[in-house]
């Protein structure tokens, strides 16, 4: 009987539970959307999460008991922290990673990580797990008082299915303090932020086996009882997993809302400045990456009504002689810190011309980052997989693979339940994640760049490079 790997995505507006088979199809998949207000971007009910799950797994009973389920792993996002109770009940809801009340509280993270030297990350904010664990206890006091332990959202979801808990992962704990290079939990966490060191869970690798899916659950779900629970990962590690970039000199550009990167390397990348983090890969390897406030957020909101006759327009125009830079907001954060920085285009353009030098601007930053990431690591950059709904042109991703000079290779199944499904199959059928990525996963599209437009297309990006320099968003060029 094929061995088969369930995957489960709690995110914010619901949970998703997939099925893959042991070359990479995916058997079966359910979904179910969360009951949302106006505050479910503050804290949410863990339990609105486990009931999702279940009614998920149990719309895959008929397939899970007729297939050989291996494993089963959970992915989440990163930031999303709950207070549990010595009998693992949550004290309060979970405290969502985008609930920006404990900003104050990340600065003094901040302050403190950098004070004491921590190798690991220092860059906490409102969105950063500690932060919420600073806020919490400060804000409740008399809830703090009978804390027993702090997890993660796919913690919450890996102890339901196992019984296992106080349990977690390299990518969870990364944003809660955990020092990956030391591999500890630092001192300063009990002695300056008064985080009893109980509290903390203990750290395993992505994909570590910790048990099996608890007997009376699987009664109630109708699943067999030999199935192996692994330790899970952050959404964007998962969906990283699931675009293929798992080996050293990897990487993979998403582009939805907006343009984040993380690839694969030897060496740590640190980056003082912040616009670079590295989580743990599962292997020991590193997985720096960055995002940008540009993306494709613009795309729907302007040219939504024409994207295929923009699109073919756009296929005759490339190379473009028109800078661009589509940032619809104030500020950017990777792969520069420019907080003044604005978008531009130049005027009198057609709609046509806009769209195409928008994509192209886009591909410009994207160069910039993978020059930034090569000055850092010295390693060289082999391939770029791609995800995100900006993936989804066919024109823009020939941009982009001849801006970059790399090709640009996009998977058949990219989400991060298909990421956490490949993660359960990492050390339970395969030898490691990066077997599983390769037995796992299916190129759906591959670009190769073309030696002319590539010649253009590094001309343009001269240009709008000392176009930034000039507007003071960067200082100089990177010596790759």
């Amino acid at each position: 009987m094929a061995a088969h790997f369930i995957g489960i995505d709690i995110g914010t507006q619901g949970a998703r539970v997939v099925i893959l088979n042991q070359v990479g199809e995916i058997t079966a998949c359910s979904e179910r959307s969360f009951g949302l207000d106006e505050l479910s971007r503050e804290e949410q009910s863990p339990e609105m999460w486990w009931d999702a799950c279940k009614a998920c797994l149990l719309d895959l009973t008929e397939t899970a008991t007729s297939a050989n389920i291996i494993a089963i792993a959970v992915t989440s996002t990163s930031g999303t922290v709950i207070p549990l109770d010595e009998f693992n009940q949550p004290l309060h809801n979970a405290i969502m990673y985008s609930d920006k009340r404990a900003a104050p509280q990340g600065e003094k993270c901040t302050s403190l990580a950098i004070k004491y030297k921590v190798e690991g990350f220092t860059g906490f904010n409102s969105s950063s797990g500690l932060a919420k664990m600073v806020w919490f206890q400060e804000t409740y006091p008399e809830k703090a008082s009978r804390l027993s332990k702090w997890i993660h959202a796919a913690d919450y979801i890996t102890g339901k299915l196992s019984g296992e808990w106080g349990i977690t992962d390299y990518t969870n704990a990364f944003k809660s303090g955990y020092d990956v290079n030391k591999l500890e939990w630092p001192s300063y966490l009990t002695t300056d932020l008064l985080i009893d060191k109980k509290w903390l869970p203990k750290v395993l690798p992505s994909g570590s086996v910790i048990g099996t899916v608890d007997p009376a659950l699987a009664d109630v779900l109708r699943l067999p009882k030999h199935i192996k629970v692994i330790t899970g990962i952050t959404d964007g590690c998962a969906s990283q997993i699931a675009s293929g970039a798992i080996k050293p000199g990897d990487w993979n550009t998403t582009i939805g809302t907006t343009m984040v990167i993380k690839g694969v390397t030897i060496k740590q990348v640190i980056d003082e400045e912040g616009r670079i983090y590295s989580h743990r890969h599962p292997a020991g390897y590193w997985m720096p990456g960055g995002a940008s406030n540009t993306g494709a957020d613009w795309v729907t909101n302007e040219f939504g009504q024409e994207l295929a006759h923009l699109s073919n327009a756009a296929a005759k125009l490339i190379p473009s002689c028109h800078l661009a830079y589509p940032l619809r907001q104030k500020g950017e954060r990777f792969p520069m810190l420019a907080p003044n920085a604005i978008g531009f285009e130049p005027a009198g353009l057609t709609i046509e011309e806009k769209f195409t030098a928008n994509m192209e601007g886009v591909a410009y930053i994207e160069r910039y980052a993978f020059e930034l990431i090569k000055a850092f690591t010295g390693e060289e950059i082999k391939a770029v997989y791609t995800a995100g709904g900006g993936s989804n042109n066919d024109v823009w991703l020939k941009i982009r693979s001849n801006v970059l000079n790399l090709p640009i290779i996009k998977m058949k199944n990219v989400s991060g339940a298909v990421g956490a499904a490949i993660l359960a199959a990492s050390n339970t059928y395969f030898s490691s994640v990066i077997e599983a990525v390769e037995k796992l996963t299916c190129i759906e599209k591959e670009v190769q760049p073309d030696n002319k437009l590539v010649e253009k297309y590094n001309k343009n990006y001269q240009q709008f490079i000392n176009l930034l320099i000039t507007k003071g968003y960067i200082k100089e060029t990177i010596d790759a």
